[in-house]
């Protein structure tokens, strides 16, 4: 709800993706979604990904990134190491490697500050192929790069000529 459809419960975000904690709550039950305020601060604090945080007086909570809403997040420019990485399936490669990475239905295209993490987010959608970007070059040719909080690297889009082919890992 928070990074794709809140009007699925008729839920309203702010311009920078804040919902109201006690309206989230209230709008999933009255929509069938059992939810307390309990689980929300469960899933912010245990959450692998970090995906979601809570402002500084628990009121409202809010999804980091991925987006697939208009949402500023309040990230300022900041220069990338020399490569970051990206995590995707194997089927996707031939496209990926004639087009480039776009974001598709997201705000950003999401990188990995590692090669690791890379291999973990490929996994979740098939056989994992790793890419490297040269992202240092990118940024020294205009690009903008934002991080996030819990360290996933966003821009709008990665030309095919920063992508390097990492490699191949089966699951």
């Amino acid at each position: 709800m928070l990074r794709h459809d809140p009007g699925c419960v008729g839920l309203s975000l702010d311009s920078e993706g804040w919902a109201d904690v006690d309206e989230l709550v209230r709008r999933a039950r009255e929509h069938g979604r059992a939810l307390t305020r309990e689980q929300l601060v469960e899933v912010v604090g245990t959450n692998d990904k970090k995906r979601f945080s809570l402002s500084d007086d628990g009121s409202r909570i809010r999804a980091r990134q991925g987006h697939s809403i208009d949402v500023d997040l309040g990230l300022g420019p900041v220069e990338p190491p020399e490569h970051l990485y990206h995590g995707t399936a194997t089927r996707f490669l031939g496209s990926i490697m004639a087009q480039g990475l776009r974001p598709g239905g997201r705000q950003y295209v999401h990188l990995s500050p590692d090669h690791e993490t890379a291999v973990r987010v490929g996994r979740r959608h098939g056989a994992p192929a790793v890419l490297r970007i040269h992202a240092k070059e990118m940024h020294v040719g205009g690009s903008i790069f934002l991080l996030s909080e819990n360290g996933v690297w966003l821009t709008d889009s990665v030309p095919a000529e920063f992508i390097e082919f990492a490699d191949r890992r089966e699951p």
